[in-house]
């Protein structure tokens, strides 16, 4: 097994560890504990969620969606990886429809994974798509460290999107975007549940919560209603139908401000 040293974020970046302070991000000894679902030595970046293993099997990063800092290649991030054995910690060992493992990854011996490093840096943003609750909010913290601390994208003021400037949103169609204004209203048409973020549904952003997705929501203990005249950020895929929309798959992509 190859030796690594127990902090990793040198190889991972070019800026020092005393540039930012991890010690109000959590580990995961402070609860965020998942089943090991294999190890193995970086061969290559694929992009930039993606490295493949030694063996030939590809490991997908869950939970964050990495971005560009201005033109640099967003692969770079993960670069330092590559030789490094590798620890895949998960919620389940199925593979994705491209046969990728998807999870937290780790160096040995680290008890921070590399997507709170990433998230910690401001050179990702979480994408809400780990379910474990203790995991989801070591990542949020650890997303929350550089949006205080302005680093990375944080540094840029445009990171989150104001629900009230909807021709903006509409420039991020088909990518991972933050939106944040006030839920004016909220209607059920079908089996759909709109949060509306203006009078206008032709012109105007809004949040979709299918039918199907409410019992998570039921689960979580959160009503969905209840984000009616609260000041919300929404997180995920901008499509346009009629004004832009986020649709909601996950009870994480969305939260009030004042929780």
């Amino acid at each position: 097994m190859t030796a690594v040293p127990r902090c990793f974020c040198n190889l991972l970046f070019a800026v020092p560890l005393s540039a930012i302070s991890f010690a109000t991000v959590p580990a995961l000894a402070d609860g965020c504990q998942l089943d090991i679902q294999g190890e193995g030595v970086v061969s290559a970046v694929i992009d930039a969620r993606t490295l493949r293993l030694e063996d030939g099997r590809d490991v997908r990063l869950a939970g964050v969606e990495v971005v560009a800092l201005k033109s640099d290649d967003r692969r770079s991030n993960l670069a330092g990886l590559i030789g490094q054995h590798v620890i895949l910690r998960g919620e389940h060992d199925d593979p994705d429809r491209y046969g990728r493992q998807t999870g937290l990854l780790f160096l040995d011996h680290t008890a921070r994974s590399v997507q709170s490093e990433l998230l910690a840096r401001g050179e990702a943003l979480a994408s809400a798509d780990v379910t474990n609750k203790a995991c989801a909010a070591e990542l949020a913290a650890a997303e929350t460290v550089a949006r205080q601390g302005r680093l990375g994208i944080w540094a840029e003021s445009s990171v989150i999107k104001s629900a009230e400037r909807p021709d903006e949103i509409l420039t991020r169609i088909g990518r991972f975007t933050i939106v944040e204004g006030h839920v004016r209203s909220i209607r059920q048409a079908g089996g759909t549940l709109y949060l509306n973020f203006g009078p206008r549904w032709t012109r105007d952003f809004a949040a979709t919560i299918s039918k199907r997705i409410m019992p998570s929501f039921k689960a979580a203990g959160v009503a969905p209603r209840s984000f009616e005249h609260r000041r919300v950020r929404v997180r995920g895929w901008v499509e346009r139908r009629g004004g832009p929309r986020i649709e909601v798959f996950r009870v994480g992509q969305i939260d009030a401000e004042d929780d």
